[in-house]
């Protein structure tokens, strides 16, 4: 138990910054994926087993969105499985960092996973719409097109700003500026709210009017994230000589 604990101790200092992260991430996703972290360094588990573990929660769950008909139960395993499957995704980076075993390959599977996992979640909710929801309007079909589109692009510009401003600026260690009041406003565009939305899946008018909430805040965020990593890095251009 005592190695167990300084385990997790060594890992709460290993962590990425806390700054531009969600309460969410930084209270619920991050502490959970840190106990994972610490049961597979001692289970000698590989950061990539992680990865390929959190997908394994995270695409059944999927496919289920889109066969099933909603329910009480199954919207409560479906959301739990895409929760658990997000904290796993916390958990193969902190192990990496923990084993000092990062690499390329494991980044370029962490990465494309996680996109591939967007987009396969708004076309399942599409299809979920289409086969079993009684829509105001057909217009609401394009709901699941647009929050995709919204969530791609701020995970592509996010990925691509952090690689453009140099590894150095991304590796500073976390420090006191990372904001409260940021951390809550950021709470309707991080992942994990979207898992969470899931267990009310068996409710299609809560989950309806839940899910175009996060989709209007993941349109509003977008454009708010393009002009300020536009301008960050504009500001990180030297003069012309």
């Amino acid at each position: 138990m005592a190695e167990f604990t300084e385990t997790l101790r060594q890992l709460s200092t290993a962590q990425k910054p806390a700054k531009g992260v969600s309460v969410y991430s930084r209270l619920v996703n991050r502490p959970a994926g840190r106990v994972m972290a610490a049961l597979a360094l001692r289970m000698g588990a590989t950061p990539n087993q992680l990865t390929l573990l959190g997908a394994l929660f995270t695409f059944p769950a999927l496919a289920a969105i889109a066969l099933l008909r909603p329910a009480p139960v199954m919207s409560v395993c479906v959301g739990a499985a895409l929760a658990l499957g997000f904290a796993l995704d916390a958990a193969d980076g902190q192990l990496a960092r923990i084993q000092r075993s990062a690499s390329l390959s494991g980044e370029w599977l962490d990465h494309v996973l996680d996109c591939v996992r967007i987009v396969t979640l708004h076309s399942v909710v599409l299809v979920t719409f289409y086969r079993f929801f009684v829509l105001p309007s057909p217009l609401f079909l394009l709901a699941p097109l647009v929050f995709q589109f919204a969530a791609v692009v701020i995970f592509f510009a996010g990925i691509l700003t952090q690689k453009l401003k140099g590894a150095g600026a991304a590796a500073k260690p976390a420090g006191g500026s990372a904001s409260a009041l940021g951390a809550v406003l950021l709470l309707p565009v991080d992942y994990g709210t979207t898992c969470i939305s899931f267990l009310f899946l068996g409710s299609p008018d809560v989950f309806l009017v839940l899910y175009c909430g996060l989709l209007l805040a993941h349109v509003l965020f977008l454009v708010a994230f393009l002009v300020k990593w536009f301008r960050e890095l504009h500001q990180l251009q030297r003069p012309a000589q």
